[in-house]
């Protein structure tokens, strides 16, 4: 990527499932810091009250955790935990983890409409984020395709008013409810980064066009994938989605 020229932020363990579940993700960060660029981690925090398990994460920069409610029942719908997981003690796990963490630390709220967007979920995440003492908490609504059509984002109203509710609890919130553009890093390889982005991120068709064009590839390279199943499309809230489909 230096070599294309690219600008580079972060290093991110992006969900592909939860990154801590992985029990090489500690030598994984401490393989990458010869490379000299910070490291970030996006979790949902629920195997923090396992010590071994905050101790790999705490090797990284920057972390940031998934606290979409800290209401048991609303918790669970959103979410959707294995059955085995127990909120407070999720939340208790995320509590030391603060304590502990010498990095810049974040958390992320998804508003899904109907489930967790009502004041009763919005007050009892910013009562636990006060807790963490965290200076910034990220708003977020489904932007891109998801597995159930009954899965969707709250209205604007609603969204204001968590955004409102929850700044009485944190100094800092910021909404996440946008397209995020279509500024895709490329390593050269189209094919390679077409699949590597589309199984972690719904692609726009603009997205991908400029993906192609700045390694010199066509849109073939997509037909082929559609053909063979290696790629789907998907439509929500009225644009078209690429999306790479997983076989078993």
């Amino acid at each position: 990527m230096r070599k294309q020229g690219e600008a580079i932020d972060h290093l991110t363990f992006a969900p592909d499932g939860e990154p801590t579940l992985d029990v090489g993700l500690g030598e994984s960060i401490r393989l990458l810091r010869p490379l000299g660029i910070p490291i970030a981690v996006i979790s949902n925090g629920s195997l923090l009250w396992r010590p071994e398990v905050r101790g790999r994460l705490a090797t990284a920069d920057w972390v940031s955790i998934k606290v979409d409610s800290a209401v048991e029942s609303i918790w669970r719908k959103v979410d959707r935990p294995h059955p085995d997981l127990d909120l407070d003690t999720v939340l208790d796990g995320i509590r030391h983890f603060a304590a502990e963490f010498e990095g810049t630390l974040v958390s992320e709220t998804m508003l899904v409409d109907g489930l967790n967007d009502g004041p009763e979920s919005i007050s009892s995440v910013g009562e636990f984020l006060r807790e963490l003492g965290l200076r910034l908490a990220y708003l977020s609504i489904p932007t891109r395709p998801t597995p159930y059509p009954s899965i969707t984002a709250p209205d604007e109203e609603s969204v204001t008013r968590a955004y409102g509710l929850l700044s009485e609890y944190v100094a800092r919130v910021e909404c996440l409810i946008g397209y995020e553009g279509d500024a895709f890093a490329s390593t050269g390889d189209p094919a390679a980064d077409l699949l590597a982005i589309t199984a972690v991120h719904p692609m726009r068709p603009s997205a991908i066009q400029k993906l192609l064009d700045r390694a010199g590839a066509d849109w073939d390279l997509v037909e082929r994938y559609l053909a063979d199943g290696t790629l789907t499309e998907a439509d929500y809230r009225g644009e078209r989605y690429y999306v790479r489909r997983w076989r078993s």
